[in-house]
């Protein structure tokens, strides 16, 4: 039995004759145990904690901090990029006296962790996947992973089991850490054939269910052999793609039992490693990194099992790029690169390596992606 316990918000808003204010705090999902313990931690996530995807992934993360000495964990799920997520930090705050607070979804650092990290001095405040300034709030700071590097392999893998010379890429919105995803798996895939081309269709947001089906079918109707996305849930679209008899590449978390045969890999996360370093320098009463990063070589992210259809040939190419992306010895981004406009972005002799932030304002399409 773990050394930790969590705490229902709910029931404490009822027992203090409060009721009126869990209406302002719609999407409430927390445990229902209450206790005392030295570090109170709460996560913030955009949808569900059970989704196969970006929210399920940082809930695993969450479940390795639960089993840290010293912790009481407290977790609201399905809380909008807009003011909601204010209230919910500052409820966490002050009727929680959480001290420590992980915001996962790109739109809630600007301006609502900036703002409420402003108000509240005290509370160390981490987001993931922004880019935090020296002008931002002392208490702030971001953590991502270089997926990227998984996002490559997946390329490398397709671009070994397309026939159709045509991959498919369903994505949210159009920013810089999408950007640079539909960029590695592009750049892998051409690696193999530099004939090869990726379709991206943009849904809009990052849980639009029927838009992603429709996305998923568009793109089997064009041809494409080999789809991978990057939205909140990849579940329709690994589902959708079993049924048209359409290879899937996963991302976020596994998604191999949706996808069943036609799971060829998938880049994935593994929140535990940093969540767990950033709590372990609280619990030490240091300040945790305002900019903290990794990739497949420090544990942040992994790979999915192949799938069964994965030839020798592909596991070959992709193990051996693998182990180079392990030992600090491959760049995704290296000049000359040109953008799928003819400019050209990386100059000739320039690397642009992993943690270089240039990267982390990526705006632009590389050669042979069509949106």
């Amino acid at each position: 039995m773990s050394n930790f316990t969590e705490i229902s918000r709910r029931g404490f808003i009822q027992r203090a004759g409060l009721t009126g204010m869990a209406a302002a705090f719609p999407g409430l999902w927390l445990p229902q145990a209450q206790a005392q313990s030295d570090l109170r931690i709460g996560f913030v996530y955009v949808g569900s904690r059970d989704d196969f995807g970006y929210n399920q992934s940082h809930a695993a993360g969450a479940e390795a901090v639960k089993a840290m000495p010293g912790v009481t964990v407290l977790e609201e799920e399905n809380v909008a990029e807009n003011v909601s997520v204010e209230r919910t930090m500052e409820s966490m705050i002050n009727l929680d006296s959480v001290s420590l607070v992980f915001a996962t979804s790109f739109g809630y650092y600007d301006p609502h962790v900036i703002k409420i990290a402003g108000r509240n001095p005290g509370t160390v405040f981490r987001h993931c996947g922004g880019l935090w300034e020296d002008s931002d709030p002392a208490n702030a700071g971001s953590y991502f992973g270089y997926i990227d590097e998984g996002q490559y392999l997946n390329g490398v893998i397709a671009g070994h089991m397309t026939r159709s010379k045509r991959l498919g890429f369903i994505a949210a919105k159009p920013i810089p850490q999408v950007l640079r995803n539909i960029n590695a798996f592009t750049l892998g895939a051409r690696s193999v054939d530099p004939t090869i081309e990726t379709q991206v269709l943009y849904t809009g947001d990052w849980n639009l269910p029927t838009r992603e089906a429709e996305a998923t079918n568009g793109l089997a109707d064009q041809n494409v052999d080999v789809v991978t996305c990057h939205v909140d849930s990849p579940m329709v679209v690994a589902e959708q793609c079993a049924s048209r008899g359409v290879y899937f590449c996963g991302y976020h978390a596994s998604q191999a039992e949706l996808a069943g045969d036609y799971y060829l890999t998938g880049a994935e996360w593994n929140w535990e490693v940093p969540y767990r370093r950033m709590v372990e320098a609280v619990q030490n009463g240091d300040t945790p990194e305002q900019f903290l990063r990794g990739g497949l070589s420090d544990g942040f992210v992994r790979s999915s099992d192949y799938g069964p259809d994965v030839t020798a040939a592909a596991r070959e190419n992709a193990e051996a790029i693998r182990t180079r992306m392990m030992d600090g010895d491959f760049v995704i981004f290296e000049g000359p690169m040109r953008d799928n406009a003819g400019n050209t972005v990386i100059e000739p002799g320039v690397a642009r390596e992993q943690r270089d932030t240039w990267l982390e304002r990526m705006d632009w399409l590389v050669e042979g992606v069509r949106a």
